[in-house]
């Protein structure tokens, strides 16, 4: 898909890797786009740059994403591309508590099957349309240090790979973003001072850190070629090839790479082996 004469819709839109994709939307052609986010004032500064539609949405609230697909469609026209990208990370294994899942899980895995219920009927009667939603590397690989993180990463590109197989036929494309560290207020606006001190150690920066308008330009190439995978760090294809073809070798290799990652620092799981 070109992005010229398109409407997109972008939620997680106020900052990070959703600012960069409005503003390179919008660059592209985009007839209009719409910056959804929390963060209101956030979305409606961005949204302001471009000339598209500032909204404030919890994407956990289905309603609310029904009625952001219906006003677009109402006042814009129909919606060529949804970005469905917003998300967070904590710090935690088993002993974090079910409540904080059961948000992610709202956050990184509902918000995804919202947008697609919300937007397949008018796209699959068009014959045409997009669905952009992001995970992260974490999801096809692991987190070291956020069960909950990883086990919702996980969840959200099984739903792409089912949306891509069953709507495909009838015109629909997906993609599923899975970057590595890219430079976003992910961790900075985490109240976790572990979260942040893991943050500085990079578990995920060890192939470096990539600003939001070079996830920008990734995605706008993978979606014109309409690839599943989007990978703005190409050693996770290969990491990814590892894990498939020896899975054993690789576990092995994360536990030793954990070991490294939290040497003279407590980690997730430890408290377990305290209280015995």
């Amino acid at each position: 898909m070109e992005l010229r004469d398109r409407i997109a819709v972008v939620t997680g839109g106020a900052s990070g890797i959703g600012e960069g994709l409005a503003l390179r939307f919008k660059a592209e052609g985009a007839r209009h786009v719409v910056v959804a986010d929390r963060d209101e004032a956030g979305a409606k500064a961005v949204a302001g740059r471009i000339g598209g539609t500032g909204v404030g949405i919890d994407v956990a609230d289905e309603g609310a994403i029904e009625e952001l697909v219906a006003e677009t469609e109402r006042s814009q026209g129909p919606i060529d591309l949804f970005v469905s990208n917003a998300g967070y990370v904590t710090v935690g294994g088993v002993e974090a508590p079910t409540e904080d899942l059961q948000r992610m899980w709202e956050v990184h895995v509902l918000a995804h099957l919202h947008a697609a219920r919300a937007v397949l009927p008018g796209m699959i009667e068009r014959g045409e349309g997009y669905l952009l939603n992001t995970a992260s590397a974490a999801g096809l690989l692991t987190q070291l240090g956020s069960l909950h993180y990883s086990v919702t990463k996980h969840a959200a590109i099984a739903l792409a790979e089912w949306l891509a197989v069953t709507h495909g036929p009838q015109g629909i494309r997906v993609s599923v973003l899975c970057p590595q560290a890219v430079e976003t207020k992910i961790g900075a606006n985490s109240p976790s001072k572990e979260l942040r001190q893991q943050n500085d150690v990079g578990v995920a920066s060890q192939d470096g850190v990539l600003q939001a308008d070079e996830v920008a330009g990734c995605v706008i190439e993978a979606v014109a070629e309409e690839r599943f995978w989007v990978l703005p760090h190409p050693e996770v294809a290969v990491y990814a090839k590892r894990k498939a073809g020896d899975v054993d070798r690789w576990i092995g290799g994360m536990m030793r790479f954990q070991d490294r990652l939290f040497e003279g620092r407590e980690k997730p799981g430890d408290w377990l082996v305290r209280g015995r």
